[in-house]
């Protein structure tokens, strides 16, 4: 038995409409009449959207901070209109984790090292 074949069409091909009959629901619905207030238009195509993504990143500033605490680099994205920090890498809560097992760690180091025999 042979694995290679070959499949040809025959004849011209031929294009079927097939129009699906609306339903029962479909027929039997009311029309409604919305209010102007509540209805909902095609937009003016005269009219363009004024969305501009290069001003949102005109405005957001990157920068850098070594924070001591934790020795760690901080990364973050700053609104420059607000002041207010958009992204930050990585997030506030593991530099305090981080800031306060340092911490511990120097303090554990710093026991470390007195001098405990009290012979003299």
């Amino acid at each position: 038995m042979s694995a290679d074949f070959n499949i040809k069409p025959v004849g011209a091909s031929v294009a079927a409409t097939y129009v699906e009959p609306a339903s029962n629901g479909a027929k039997t619905a009311v029309q409604t009449q919305l209010p102007p207030d509540k209805a909902v238009t095609a937009p003016d195509p005269a009219v363009q959207a004024r969305i501009n993504p290069q001003a949102e990143t005109d405005r957001l500033s990157k920068q850098v901070i070594i924070d001591r605490a934790a020795a760690e680099i901080v990364y973050r994205t700053v609104d420059s209109r607000t002041s207010l920090v958009v992204r930050q890498y990585p997030d506030e809560a593991r530099l305090r984790a981080r800031a306060y097992l340092r911490a511990m760690d120097i303090a554990r180091e710093d026991n470390m090292r007195r001098n405990t025999d009290l012979r003299v």
